[in-house]
């Protein structure tokens, strides 16, 4: 069996959700792992077979896990007794931003790097209480998961849902990304140094 046909096999298959569920899960306290790669490829080849259904099931798949590894880092943040922020006055205006809109941080850290581990340990750490952080983590979760499918939809005609094509254009969106993001960093402390 080539790479190909092993990696089609993959992303066709019944068992690749409970296993997205939990990569997505751990990838929130330990970000190293291809989760959103493996579900963008799985969005576009399940696009590109229109299997609605499949779909719809790599969805509740990406928010369950979503939520999942945003409790376990939530749940960390509250068992740590370093401060989240490197300065007093940056932890209090953390804390404060949290504990006073707690959506507006945590859907939009979501969706920028680190941001997913930094805002759910520090809603832990700065005490948000379980009730708003879990509604958020809903919410932010859902965003993410629409996105994610928004991005193997679109890398979809690219690919016409081949596995490996699918791999490769969901790598490199994301070093594109993340290129930009370091690039808008950088122009930013410029402003501001």
């Amino acid at each position: 069996m080539d790479v190909l046909s092993s990696l089609e096999a993959v992303v066709h298959s019944t068992w690749l959700l409970p296993v997205l569920v939990v990569m997505i899960a751990v990838d929130a306290p330990f970000p190293v792992l291809p989760s959103e790669t493996l579900l963008m490829t799985a969005v576009a080849g399940a696009f590109a077979a229109d299997d609605v259904p499949f779909v719809l099931a790599l969805f509740v798949a990406a928010v369950l896990g979503s939520v999942t590894g945003d409790l376990i880092t939530f749940g960390l943040g509250r068992t740590s007794h370093r401060l989240i922020a490197g300065s007093a006055a940056g932890g209090a205006r953390v804390r404060g931003h949290l504990l006073r809109r707690p959506g507006a941080v945590l859907v939009g850290a979501r969706f920028l790097p680190g941001g997913r581990l930094v805002s759910t340990a520090a809603a832990g750490r700065f005490g948000l209480r379980v009730r708003p952080f879990l509604i958020w983590s809903s919410v932010s979760s859902s965003a993410w998961a629409v996105y994610m499918l928004g991005v193997g939809r679109a890398l979809e005609p690219m690919t016409g849902g081949d596995p490996l094509l699918c791999v490769l254009g969901a790598t490199a969106l994301a070093l594109v990304t993340g290129g930009l993001f370091a690039v808008g960093r950088r122009m930013s402390a410029r402003r501001c140094g």
